[in-house]
């Protein structure tokens, strides 16, 4: 089970209270690293949720700077 946590944007994880889409919310908890592997993640939490569901969430790509775009 080898992560390289170092070169790799961790995924988010999330605990997610309410139902629908305007009453949840969600709190950011920690975060996850996928194995290199592919086939597992090592999950470092700041916190442990009594309730809701927890998600975990692809890193997000970063924007295209103006210079990057050709602009």
């Amino acid at each position: 089970m080898k992560t390289n946590q170092k070169s790799q944007k961790p995924y988010a994880v999330y605990v997610i209270e309410g139902e629908g889409t305007d009453k949840a919310y969600w709190n950011r908890i920690g975060a996850a690293w996928r194995h290199e592997d592919g086939k597992g993640f090592n999950i470092s939490l700041s916190c442990l949720p009594l309730n809701g569901q927890l998600v975990v969430r692809e890193p997000k790509a970063k924007p295209e700077s103006d210079a990057e775009a050709g602009r």
